[in-house]
């Protein structure tokens, strides 16, 4: 098995720690909004990556943080803590914020079929681990002390910046153009000092009273539940340049140890009308969004499969609609095979050589289509069933709705009046199925049916 590497900007062959094992870490969520789809598109890649690991027989161990105090507004040491901000626009307390919006990040999670981590890991529950990190760098002389806080002296570091490297293109987040008291451009907090401003949340520390940088939770939750030195660490290509630099420094620093993280494996944008989609435009879609809009979640994370995790992959309306179709299309002919109890080995190891190479999903899917449209080959039905513990698209679950008699009687009249290329009256039996809360695709000769999520 061959994953790219970040850090060396090559594939490599994989090899754990431990034998069997895999200690995994991937960024979560900053629960002050919902989670857009452009964000699920990195949980997808980092999901697909758990299971292929699986299917080669590891054991995985993933954990997940909950960003939920530190993460400021300009990503960097200066403005409003996003939690912080949503707690007073919302007028609540920042837990009832931060429960809020994981819930509805979780709620998500589960309907894009995503397997639950080992654990999910909440800042705010690890600020004694947090402060002990800083003691450590204090006492090595890696820190310094501000009017604003304690801050990491990235000059001490001989290896700072050995993972983003200055030719990586299109990534802005290196250029820090406020130093107020910073010593380097690339210097970070810490730890900020409240001050005094009125903060909703802040805790006691050697230092003074405030409450931890956003980089800190990561180094300190990963390495307490995952060791000192693990496999993989996952996000997105935004975090690259100052959030996982960050952690790489303050981490090997802090510990004393080389290589943190031995893969560092990063997921590309989901692009919108040529830029990525963000929070910040508050112009988002989420998966509960597209359900409401009767898409199915699943025809989502099968959207993503359309290109490799790191290639940029671009959002349209016609995109996800072709996704949708094709999707529907998969499962009526899935569900429609006959099992004969073998499995087809040639087509499993073609589609193991696919995610076995950087986890190429395209190419793995094209194998599964392959595989439909071979009327020679044998053991379909065990061979998808093995090809879906990677996939994850839940192709052979039919949902068990229940469909009113008059609402099945239109559906099947379209049809008949389609059949006989009546078009007008076929898009009027479409509306008075969508006026009763029913939506209507047509997938060859037959049809699916849903119900319209209000």
């Amino acid at each position: 098995m061959k994953i790219y590497n970040t850090l060396t900007r090559q594939k490599e062959e994989f090899k754990s720690i431990k034998a069997g094992q895999v200690s995994m870490y991937t960024c979560g969520p900053t629960v002050y909004w919902f989670a857009h789809v452009g964000m699920f598109r990195s949980y997808v890649f980092a999901d697909v990556l758990k299971r292929v690991l699986t299917y080669n027989g590891y054991k995985v161990k993933q954990v997940i943080n909950i960003t939920d105090v530190g993460h400021l507004t300009t990503d960097e040491d200066f403005g409003d803590d996003k939690i912080e901000k949503a707690a007073l626009k919302e007028g609540k307390n920042v837990e009832d914020i931060a429960k809020f919006y994981f819930d509805s990040f979780h709620e998500d999670f589960l309907k894009v079929n995503l397997i639950e981590p080992f654990k999910w890991v909440k800042a705010t529950l690890h600020i004694k681990e947090q402060i002990d990190l800083i003691k450590k760098l204090e006492k090595k002389g890696y820190t310094y002390k501000t009017t604003d806080g304690i801050y990491f002296d990235t000059s001490k570091d001989i290896d700072y910046g050995k993972l983003s490297k200055k030719n990586i293109e299109g990534l802005e987040g290196g250029k820090r153009t406020d130093m107020r008291e910073k010593k380097n451009k690339t210097d970070f907090a810490l730890w900020k000092f409240s001050g005094d401003e009125s903060r909703l949340q802040e805790w006691a520390s050697p230092w003074g009273v405030g409450f931890p940088g956003w980089h800190l939770e990561c180094s300190a939750m990963a390495t307490k539940y995952l060791g000192k030195n693990f496999d993989i660490h996952t996000g997105g290509i935004d975090l690259i340049p100052i959030h996982h630099e960050n952690e790489i420094a303050q981490s090997e620093c802090g510990y004393g140890v080389k290589n943190w993280v031995r893969y560092w494996m990063h997921g590309a944008f989901l692009t919108l009308d040529g830029g990525k989609m963000s929070k910040s435009t508050g112009k988002i879609k989420t998966i509960s969004g597209l359900e409401k809009d009767g898409i199915d979640p699943l025809a989502y994370r099968y959207f993503t499969f359309s290109a490799h995790y790191r290639k940029p992959l671009t959002w349209s309306e016609d995109a996800i609609k072709t996704a949708v179709n094709s999707y529907s299309r998969l499962k009526s002919l899935v569900l429609k095979l006959e099992d004969d109890l073998k499995t087809n080995e040639k087509y499993l190891k073609s589609f193991k050589e696919k995610i076995d190479d950087d986890l190429d999903m395209p190419g793995a899917v094209a194998i599964l289509w392959k595989l439909i449209r071979d009327k020679k080959a044998s053991g379909k039905v065990g061979t998808i069933k093995r090809m879906d513990e990677v996939f994850g698209l839940k192709l052979f679950e039919t949902l068990k709705i229940e469909i009113p008699n008059e609402i099945l009687k239109l559906a099947e009249e379209r049809k008949k009046v389609r059949d006989k290329k009546n078009w007008e009256r076929g898009d009027e039996v479409r509306d008075e199925l969508e006026k009763n809360g029913w939506w209507i695709r047509d997938i060859g000769e037959d049809f699916i049916l849903g119900k319209i999520n209000k």
